[in-house]
C-alpha cells in the first residue's frame, strides 16, 4: 500500500449512499472501505437524503453501492422482476447535473437485482446494465481474476497508478453483473472468453431455461467522463468490501487471499475521480 495521499481528514469529501435501502453501508458492509479511504485522509460520510443540488453540494465525490427500490428492498424473497429504479428521475436528473459541473460519481451495482434498480441513472451516464449474474460456461463460477497479462485488466492511468508501488497487475471480483458502454470511455476490468451472463426471474434461481447471453467482452469495471466531471461504474461491490461467506467463513473482497491488489485498486480509483491522478478517461 502507498502512503496516505492526504492528510487525515483533509481530503476530498466522499458521501456514501444510505438513503435507497442501500446493501453496503459505512458502518455496515463497506465499513472496511470507508476504514481505507479514511486512512487515506478522505473525508466519509453517509448520504441519508434525497438526491437534490443542495444534498450534493458540498461532496467531492457519490459513492452509491447496492440501491434498491422499496419494492425490492424487504429481503431476497423480493429479488425477483419486476425491478424497480432505485431513484427518481428528479434524483437522477439532479446526479447528471452535479457530475456534469465537476462531481465525481462512483456508481457499484452488483449482480440481480441491484443492476436493475441502477439501470436508469447508469443509462444517463452512457453505461447499459444487465439486471443479471456473471459466470461461466457451467454456471458455477463465482469468481473473477481479471490480468493486465491477458489484457481483461485495462491499461489506464488508474491501473498505473502515481508511483511503480501503486501498479495494478490484478484484481479479483466475486460474481457481480456485466455490463456494456453506450457512451466514449474505458474498460477497465473486461470478462474474458467463455463467460456467460444469466438473466434470471428470481436472483440465484438458475434452470436449463434461465435466459443467457454470452458474456466475452462485456465489462465489470469502466470509466467516463461526463461534462466536467468523472464516473467511475463497476459491476461487482463485494471487490471492495472484506465480508466472509457461507458456513464456512470463505473470506471475500479486500480480506481475500489472491485479491491482495484490490485495496490499492480501490485507492487508485479514488484518487482518479479526485483528480490527484491526472488523465483523461479515453
Amino acid at each position: 500500500m502507498s502512503k496516505p495521499a492526504y492528510s487525515k481528514g483533509s481530503g476530498p469529501v466522499v458521501y456514501l449512499d444510505e438513503a435507497h435501502h442501500n446493501f453496503h453501508t459505512v458502518e455496515g458492509r463497506y465499513a472496511t472501505f470507508a476504514d481505507l479511504l479514511r486512512k487515506d485522509g478522505f473525508v466519509v460520510s453517509p448520504l441519508r437524503e434525497t438526491f437534490t443540488a443542495k444534498a450534493l453540494a458540498e461532496a467531492d465525490i457519490l459513492v452509491i453501492a447496492n440501491a434498491l427500490a422499496a419494492e425490492n428492498a424487504g429481503s431476497e424473497l423480493d429479488w425477483k422482476l419486476p425491478v424497480y429504479s432505485a431513484f427518481t428521475d428528479t434524483e437522477i436528473a439532479a446526479i447528471e447535473q452535479w457530475v456534469s459541473a465537476g462531481g465525481s460519481l462512483f456508481l457499484i451495482a452488483d449482480h440481480m437485482p441491484w443492476p436493475g434498480a441502477a439501470e436508469d441513472l447508469g443509462r444517463a451516464f452512457g453505461v447499459q446494465m444487465t439486471n443479471s449474474f456473471a459466470t461461466d460456461v457451467t454456471c458455477a463460477e463465482d469468481e473473477y481474476l481479471f490480468e493486465r497479462a491477458d489484457g481483461s485488466l485495462g491499461d489506464h492511468v488508474i491501473t498505473d497508478g502515481i508511483t511503480a508501488a501503486e501498479r495494478i497487475d490484478y484484481v479479483r471480483t466475486f460474481t457481480g453483473q456485466a455490463f456494456w458502454l453506450t457512451q466514449p470511455g474505458v474498460p477497465l476490468l473486461k470478462l474474458k472468453p467463455g463467460s456467460v451472463v444469466l438473466l434470471p426471474v428470481e436472483a440465484w434461481a438458475f434452470n436449463t431455461q434461465t435466459p443467457r447471453i454470452p458474456g466475452d467482452g462485456l465489462l465489470q469495471g469502466a470509466v467516463l467522463e461526463h461534462g466536467k466531471g468523472r464516473v467511475a461504474v463497476f459491476g461487482e461491490a463485494a471487490m471492495f468490501s472484506a465480508q466472509v461467506s457461507g458456513d464456512e467463513r470463505r473470506p471475500m473482497g479486500m480480506n481475500m487471499p489472491g485479491a491482495e491488489q484490490n485495496p490499492q485498486f480501490l485507492l487508485n480509483i479514488m484518487h482518479w475521480l479526485a483528480g490527484l491522478i491526472p488523465g483523461a478517461a479515453k
